[in-house]
This record gives structure tokens, sequence and C-alpha cells, in this order.
């Protein structure tokens, strides 16, 4: 039993593989479970294809890659090694996720990269790059940054009137829950008028 199901196992893992990579590279799997190597490299690429979730090594380099799209990364938290190093990086605000992905991710990955235009920052690396040499684009949040200010702004509004129903809620039962006491006693005081008749 135990021989049919890692036949099984054997006969399904080169079937799942090919859905999980993307169409113009190879994967493999890595010694560590779950592992994978996503070869990218030397394909032509202009731009970053679906990367599957569970890559440890993803391999981009020498191909056309000018930027990298904000949030083309992020879902990325197992990978562990990154190349991208011999692609013509335009350097302007297209860049700056790039650039402040790889601060955070790993900094001799930064230092491997070289703007290749505008012709100003040509051979600069990435790394020494200075918000103002951007453009100014340093100070301008990402649309999706606006995205969450407003749906933030809006769930606090809307947190803020639940809260005022709520009060005064709390503050008309408080008012109810005296006038009932107050019926209550009034009937208790006052003498019953048909019994002493």
């Amino acid at each position: 039993m135990a021989l049919l199901a890692a036949l099984g196992c054997a006969l399904l893992l080169p079937a799942v593989l090919p859905q999980d990579c993307p169409s113009p590279c190879r994967c493999r799997s890595l010694p560590e479970p779950g592992a994978l190597l996503v070869d990218c490299s030397s394909r032509g690429l202009r731009s970053v294809p679906a990367v599957p979730r569970r890559a440890r090594s993803l391999l981009l380099h020498n191909n056309s890659l000018a930027s990298v799209p904000a949030g083309a990364l992020d879902g990325l938290g197992h990978l562990r090694q990154l190349r991208l190093a011999d692609n013509p990086w335009h350097c302007d605000c297209g860049v700056l996720y790039l650039w402040l992905w790889l601060q955070d991710f790993s900094a001799p990955a930064l230092a491997a990269l070289r703007c290749a235009s505008p012709a100003r920052l040509a051979g600069k690396p990435l790394a020494q790059l200075a918000g103002g040499e951007l453009g100014g684009c340093a100070r301008l949040p990402p649309t999706s940054c606006l995205q969450f200010f407003w749906r933030d702004l809006v769930l606090l509004a809307g947190a803020i009137v639940t809260l005022l129903l709520a009060a005064w809620a709390l503050k008309l039962s408080k008012k109810l829950v005296c006038q009932l006491t107050l019926s209550r006693r009034l009937r208790r005081s006052i003498p019953n008028t048909r019994k002493t008749q």
C-alpha cells in the first residue's frame, strides 16, 4: 500500500510543478520540502511573471526588465535568493518599489543592480540612488497607499458613527429604566382609591 502511495505521489509531482511555474520559466524542486527554484534568467522578459508563492530562489538576471510593478514581490515570504543583475533598469519612479523592497530583502542584491537610464544615472548602482535622483517621487505615496487611506478613513467614520449610536442608545435605555422605576414607585405609593370606597 505504501508503495502505491509513493508511486502516486511520484506521478502527481511533475503534473503539479508545471502549473505553478510561469510559462517562460523553468522550475524545479529544491531539497527543502515545498521549496521551488524558479529560473526565468535569459528569457528576454520585459515584465516579471507571476511567481509561485513557494519560490525560495528566483532568477531573473539577464533579461530586459526596466522596473518591477509595485507589489509583484510582496507575496514571496519564503524567498531566500533573488538575482536581478544584467537588466536595463530605468531609474525613475518605476524603480522605487524595487529599490525599497531590496533595501529590506538584500543589500548585496541591491548593490548588484545598475541604472541603464536615464542618461544622467546610467551606470550608477541602485543602492547609491538618493530620493531626489528619482525625480521627487519618493515623497508621493503610491496609489495603493491612497486607496488604503480612503478605506481606513471610511472605516474610522463608520466606527465613530457606531460609537455615537451606541452612546445614544445607552443614554436612552438609562432614561427608560429611570422612568420605569419611577412609575413603579409611584404606583406603590398612591393608595388604591377603589378599596377605600
